[in-house]
């Protein structure tokens, strides 16, 4: 059987270091100061291919946790997480707050971004600057009103409107750029993401993490080297990694089967025993922090098809909606048993107080009367968008879905997507979709960051929940949302976000469908570290 863990997230991260010496290997291609294990007997390059793309390299482009996950090996933030997902320091080696509304950090002395421009506190400004600019999208990373303030160059003080006790609990992906290098190639400013390849971030990146870029083909295979200078101590034993976009099925499995890839996410599920019964291959498998859901456009007047009415504006279509999904189903029949359902928007483990809340149950007799009394008891035609290459078995999700709600009389005509095209259509700022699946994994690890991001009442525009990919709206959501970002107390915080859960619950203003399990194909000649965030760090690949 696959092995499967459930999270530990306060746990302390054990890891002994990997001794090594740096190298001159000029002569076996190998960049100089590369620093090798003594279980190597040879540099190796290391292929890992993924059912989506990698496109644009500006990591304030698209708040996408596959995307800001593998440029986490070029860049890095002021802090990072270890395997269990413990905060430790990064780029900041200290902090401290010296008042409630007042946070200082101490940056890493001695740090040089890959094109050996020194790190300093310059940089941290204009990175929060840029990250809050128009056209990003980690607007959320740091709050609109809190002063970026330089105490000496390697010293930056945070100064807040109001207490922020999960303030730097994302920063891992918000990513800390050069000013020098960003000023030289002019981009300064963040293309939208329709327009990346216009972006000189699109082709290029400038960290100081682990790995540089050495040549990257948007959506096709990104190749990276061994940072020669990095300030950290390297635990990995790679000359390279090649990664490559590989979006059906059967091809990633293939490859594994033979050798041609040590990696692939996800596994299929329908591939798991395959898999287990292989001499070359092994099942990686645990629970996700990342909820699958869907999203109904209750914002709009009127919806594309439908004259002067969105069915969605009422609370009853919601809810049937939400009941005519039978979520066993999708989980024994889909899912293969790879997922967990849920009535939250966010991991049972993150938020164990959230057990008393439930479904809504399964009940098509139940639906149909809610449509009925909504006035639909005929149904109505709907576009589905739904990606078909970033989650686990996306596209067979949305069939299932779209199956179940015809047994209401809902005709849903679904519109499957790359990634790419997917987020351009529906995310922001074209929100173009009446009905739509999406995942999410709270970088922060916090109810907060889901109830600001995708619950929080938006404009046309995207200004307030950005990632509201519905429009849904409610105030008094809100009300308690603002409350929870600068409540200290630990029990009146859980108390307010159960809250919080069970108005969106009542109301069916997202539908929560599961937890994925995150699985991935790994070759038996390798050791990979498997994060409950689904994130791949080459810095902790070796060979076995």
């Amino acid at each position: 059987m696959p092995h499967k863990s459930r999270l530990n997230l306060s746990a302390p991260a054990v890891r002994a270091a990997i001794a090594g010496a740096a190298l001159l290997a000029a002569a076996s291609g190998l960049i100089a100061g590369y620093i090798r294990t003594p279980s190597a007997e040879q540099p190796w390059t290391f292929r890992f291919a993924a059912q989506s793309g990698l496109n644009s390299l500006d990591p304030y482009t698209l708040n996408e946790s596959f995307t800001l996950g593998t440029l986490a090996n070029v860049m890095e933030g002021l802090i990072k997480r270890d395997e269990n997902l413990k905060i430790i320091p990064g780029l900041a080696e200290r902090w401290e707050v010296l008042e409630p509304k007042r946070w200082r950090f101490h940056l890493r002395k001695g740090v040089a971004f890959h094109d050996g421009s020194p790190f300093t506190a310059d940089d941290v400004i204009f990175s929060a600057e840029r990250a809050r600019a128009p056209g990003s999208q980690l607007k959320t990373r740091i709050p609109a009103d809190a002063q970026v303030v330089k105490v000496d160059d390697y010293t930056v003080d945070f100064v807040l409107a109001s207490p922020n006790p999960i303030l730097h609990s994302e920063w891992e992906t918000w990513f800390i750029m050069s000013k020098s290098w960003a000023e030289a190639k002019g981009a300064t400013k963040v293309q939208p993401a329709a327009a990346t390849a216009l972006s000189p971030f699109a082709l290029t990146a400038n960290g100081t993490g682990p790995f540089v870029v050495a040549s990257h083909e948007p959506g096709v295979k990104t190749v990276f080297r061994p940072n020669p200078k990095y300030w950290g101590k390297p635990e990995h034993d790679v000359s390279e990694i090649v990664f490559q976009s590989l979006h059906a099925d059967a091809t990633r499995v293939a490859a594994l089967l033979s050798g041609e890839i040590d990696l692939i996410d996800p596994l299929p599920v329908q591939d798991i025993a395959r898999i287990e019964k292989s001499a070359a291959a092994r099942v990686l498998s645990r629970p996700e922090v990342r909820t699958i859901f869907l999203n109904m456009d209750s914002m709009r007047d009127e919806l594309p098809g439908i004259r002067g009415r969105n069915p969605f504006k009422d609370a009853r279509v919601r809810r049937a909606f939400y009941q005519a999904i039978d979520i066993e189903a999708i989980k024994a029949k889909v899912m293969r048993g790879m997922a967990s359902p849920t009535a939250l928007m966010i991991a049972d483990d993150l938020f164990p107080a959230g057990s008393a809340i439930k479904r809504w149950p399964y009940d098509v007799a139940a639906a149909k009367a809610l449509m009925a009394d909504a006035g639909y008891a005929k149904g109505f035609d709907l576009v589905m968008d739904c990606p078909n290459d970033r989650y686990v078995n996306d596209e067979q999700i949305c069939q299932a879905v779209t199956g179940m709600l015809s047994r209401i009389g809902v005709r849903v005509k679904m519109n499957a997507l790359p990634k790419a095209q997917y987020f351009e259509k529906v995310g922001p700022p074209r929100y173009d979709s009446a009905f739509n699946l999406l995942g999410w994994a709270p970088g922060s690890l916090d109810s907060w960051n889901i109830l600001a991001n995708l619950v929080g009442c938006r404009d046309a525009k995207g200004k307030g929940g950005t990632f509201n990919f519905g429009g849904y709206c409610n105030p008094a959501i809100d009300a308690l949302t603002r409350k929870i970002l600068i409540e200290t107390d630990h029990a009146a915080r859980d108390h307010m976000i159960g809250e919080a859960y069970k108005l969106l619950r009542d109301d069916a203003g997202i539908i929560p469908l599961h937890q994925q399990m995150l699985t991935w194909g790994v070759s038996k000649r390798i050791h990979v570290v498997q994060r409950a965030d689904g994130h791949v760090r080459f810095a902790w690949i070796r060979k076995q």
